[in-house]
């Protein structure tokens, strides 16, 4: 019997593929269990239509991932914070700090965990950094932190 597996099933196959398992293990095990639903024709189409939906929304998020990397590219995000002697910063400039910065000056959304930060800032300088944005796209910022006066 065929089935499109709903679910990855080890030994099996990943979800929505179609495989063919005994008649007895569909029936008593994979259908009740809602891992697996019997392959008639429009199940094996609605199958074939969600693939072509995920394929268009992955293809759709890389494109608005390569926007958003060719508009951010070389931007300069400047902090203004107090700083004490030496330039060491009374706190921290943090992943969430740049993130909120580029939605407020370049109405850009940019998840905090997408940047790539070894450790907080905590002195006055200019720094690069990564922003991940998705796989293989990735764009370069500078961070600036001057001293408030």
């Amino acid at each position: 019997m065929k089935v499109i597996l709903l679910q990855d099933v080890k030994n099996l196959g990943r979800k929505n593929t179609l495989v063919n398992v005994s008649d007895g293990y569909a029936r008593n095990f994979l259908i009740p269990k809602g891992l697996a639903v019997e392959a008639t024709p429009s199940a094996v189409n609605e199958m074939k239509m969600r693939e072509n939906a995920e394929k268009a929304r992955k293809e759709s998020e890389l494109s608005n991932a390569r926007q958003l990397a060719d508009k951010l590219n070389g931007v300069t995000v400047t902090f203004a914070t107090k700083a004490g002697e030496n330039g060491k910063l009374f706190g921290s400039i943090t992943t969430k700090d740049i993130a909120d910065m580029l939605e407020k000056e370049y109405k850009v959304q940019v998840d905090r965990r997408k940047i790539v930060l070894p450790d907080a800032i905590k002195s006055l300088g200019v720094y690069d950094v990564e922003l991940k944005l998705h796989t293989g796209v990735s764009s370069n910022i500078k961070v600036q932190v001057i001293n408030q006066e």
